[in-house]
């Protein structure tokens, strides 16, 4: 068969329908899920058995913790002066007392927003560059050198990034806590005459609330790294595969930070009642 006629029969061949595109949807959607287990699993095994180049740590934990601090710290400072105003305002509806206002925030702070927040930024900063930086190593064929130096890339690329976001994910996130309850507290206090002991109420604060931070905190930290590195070492197509990475990086580890927050929330609703 010649080329012309192999284009032609190619250019004749109908369309996808919008039945067929649904139907690889699932099996898509359970092949990525396989694919994002197997790295969490090989991560695993290296952070116990693997070696660790001497620094590597430190390095990542400095690009993602550091690097973040200002970004994080502009964002949840405005979280906070927001939550308060909009909560002042529909609470003044009801009745005038704020008393609790601070007590409600903090717990609200404590439970959710602070690590959820602060991890659907670092997934859009983090996560982009976990992406470009391993999916560029990938097209200028450095990850093939890795395997042909008997160096396996989850171990050299990936387990570094993962205990890093790990641990800055969770020190950003009461960082972020403490950033929004100061600037909520201020706000309180010039906007709505609310005194900074009112307001720094931690009876509604209970030991469970900060277990749920914590969990979270870590999930997320666990999620956003796994997710980038899969599509960084998935990247194809030179450039443009690059681009894809990082974008495909950016959207599915918010995705992951939303579910995750649905399913510890849920299981923190009956396991630490608020």
């Amino acid at each position: 068969m010649t080329e012309a006629t192999s284009q032609r029969i190619t250019d004749s061949a109908p369309p996808p329908t919008l039945l067929s595109k649904l139907s690889e949807g699932p099996s898509l959607f359970i092949a990525d899920l396989r694919a994002l287990a197997s790295l969490l699993m090989q991560t695993f095994y290296y952070m116990v058995r693997g070696k660790q180049e001497k620094g590597a740590i430190v390095k990542q934990a400095y690009v993602i913790g550091n690097e973040s601090l200002l970004f994080v710290t502009v964002t949840m400072a405005v979280i906070g002066m927001i939550m308060v105003v909009q909560a002042a305002l529909q609470a003044m509806k009801v009745v005038p007392d704020l008393s609790m206002l601070g007590g409600n925030i903090i717990q609200m702070m404590v439970r959710d927003f602070a690590a959820t927040i602060c991890a659907m930024m670092l997934a859009t900063r983090v996560g982009a560059g976990i992406a470009a930086e391993i999916g560029s190593m990938v097209v200028t064929e450095q990850v093939d050198a890795l395997r042909m130096s008997a160096a396996d890339p989850v171990e050299y690329l990936v387990v570094p990034r993962f205990i890093a976001s790990i641990v800055m994910t969770t020190v950003l996130t009461f960082w972020s806590l403490f950033v929004a309850l100061s600037a909520g507290m201020i706000t309180a206090n010039l906007q709505f005459d609310v005194s900074y002991a009112t307001f720094m109420n931690f009876n509604f604060v209970k030991v469970g609330d900060l277990i749920l931070c914590l969990m979270k905190s870590v999930a997320y930290g666990a999620a956003i790294p796994i997710v980038s590195a899969h599509r960084g070492l998935s990247t194809f197509g030179g450039s443009e595969g690059v681009g894809w990475a990082t974008t495909s990086a950016v959207v599915h580890s918010s995705l992951a930070v939303i579910v995750l927050d649905l399913v510890l929330s849920v299981f923190g609703y009956f396991v630490f009642p608020p």
